[in-house]
């Protein structure tokens, strides 16, 4: 009887070379050759722990993990699936399974809260970039744009977000009332319930069907929260913190779609997720969507090599942050930049100053009489603004589609930043990777 020797068994110490040296080959040994671990490992502080049992994951594994999940592009769940089979996977991740498998895919999630906390993004990138200054030419040319990296949350209208609010109270208040031995206020939640599903199915849905229903959400949710109060006051019970975080953001939604409901004014700081309670609408103006929920990015790129300059959730002009991308370059590359490029909206007369006074070139339209050398000046602007149109604007779609920050499904808000992160420095790292070897190619020819 023949035996199939493809079933019998496959020990990778035999050939650890040569599996590690085809890794080295693919896209993933490119990007696992352009980061610096050990100085990685260094800044987070990350180590084994000195009692108990060990991380499954070393350090250098630990981060391997957030990488490659960038460039995997897939859920946790799948994450791990595929590091089960994929050697590859293996080798990036510091850990070699043999027959054992992975079950637990939730400490995809527990690393990346662990690497959250101790995220310093300054200071990380300042150690990237000096391991791949040499692969970096022209540090003195930098482009700079700003982008919004979506986090995953339902489009927020006024009445899903105050019935997201009404249910979430109510179920509590039922889970409370039932551990205390008090009876539930009356609601006529049923009635509300199938009102706002029979809302929701309409195509058409009128002016005044959308007050009628946010005047009674409003009521009812009012009633829901003195209600908990009431509660709190008179019986001692404790919650977790998350409880009372959720409380309070309920309470911020109510006052702030009641004072806009009564009054019509603008609503200042807007909540739009219970869930997520700081995510705010950012306004982009574009024809397909005018308004995005997500962390706005200011990106500075030297040479296609893009770092953060500035990242918060709520909006901001990133016409008032050309200053400070200058010295975030400069304070990268210890050169002073000669060339920046970009968007109009930077043009402003204290940017325009700031560059005069440094001698920086940029793509700005000037104002006033032409000078001599316009017509190299233009030359000169054009060139600059291909650079950014081409480049920078294309790593936004690039980072967005291959690495994973199309829709950011990270539920909190340090885990989003480093989602975001990892998923800009995983495409960064996979083109340092190529230039090196492009670079060594040349050198043997």
């Amino acid at each position: 009887m023949k035996c199939n020797t493809a079933f019998q068994f496959f020990p990778l110490s035999e050939n650890y070379d040569a599996h590690y040296a085809r890794f080295l080959e693919g896209d993933l040994g490119k990007i696992y050759s352009a980061i610096p671990w050990n100085d990685l490992v260094s800044s987070f502080g990350i180590s084994e722990q000195s009692k108990g049992r060990n991380y499954l994951f070393s350090p250098k594994g630990r981060l391997g993990l957030m990488f490659l999940k960038h460039y995997a592009n897939c859920s946790d769940r799948k994450l791990i699936e595929q590091l089960n089979s994929n050697l590859d996977y293996q080798f990036f991740c510091d850990i070699e399974l043999g027959f054992e498998r992975l079950t637990n895919y939730k400490i995809v999630s527990q690393i990346r809260c662990e690497l959250a906390e101790k995220l310093d993004i300054n200071s990380i990138e300042k150690i990237l970039f000096n391991s791949w200054k040499n692969e970096i030419e022209n540090p003195n040319q930098i482009v700079m744009d700003a982008t919004c990296y979506e986090s995953e949350v339902r489009y927020p209208s006024i009445q899903k977000l105050l019935w997201e609010s009404v249910h979430w109270l109510y179920n509590q208040l039922r889970k409370t009332c039932s551990i205390l031995g008090v009876k539930m206020i009356r609601s006529k939640y049923i009635k509300w319930k199938k009102r706002y599903q029979g809302f929701s199915k309409m195509r058409r849905k009128t002016k005044s069907k959308r007050i009628s229903l946010t005047r009674g959400l409003l009521n009812l949710l009012s009633k829901f929260i003195n209600f908990e109060k009431e509660l709190s006051e008179n019986h001692n019970i404790e919650f977790i913190a998350l409880y009372y975080k959720r409380i309070n953001t309920i309470q911020r939604i109510y006052k702030q779609q009641k004072d806009h409901f009564d009054t019509g004014e603008k609503i200042k700081d807007r909540i739009v997720s219970i869930q997520k309670d700081y995510i705010r609408p950012i306004v982009r103006g574009k024809e397909v969507k005018p308004v995005e929920f997500g962390a706005k990015v200011n990106k500075v790129q030297i040479d296609g090599i893009s770092f953060i300059e500035h990242i918060n959730f709520n909006a901001f002009h990133e016409g008032n942050r050309f200053i400070q991308t200058v010295q975030k370059a400069q304070g990268l590359t210890r050169k002073k930049v000669k060339i920046a490029g970009a968007d109009k909206i930077y043009a402003t007369n204290k940017n325009r100053k700031h560059c005069s006074s440094k001698n920086i070139e940029t793509d700005f339209i000037p104002k006033g009489k032409k000078p001599k050398n316009h017509k190299e000046k233009k030359q000169l602007r054009a060139i600059i603004a291909k650079e950014r149109a081409t480049r920078l604007e294309g790593s936004f779609g690039k980072d967005k589609e291959y690495y994973h920050l199309r829709k950011i499904k990270a539920k909190t808000k340090k885990n989003e930043i480093l989602w975001i992160f990892f998923g800009i420095h995983t495409g960064n790292a996979l083109e340092i990777g190529r230039r090196k070897i492009a670079k060594t190619a040349q050198q043997v020819a």
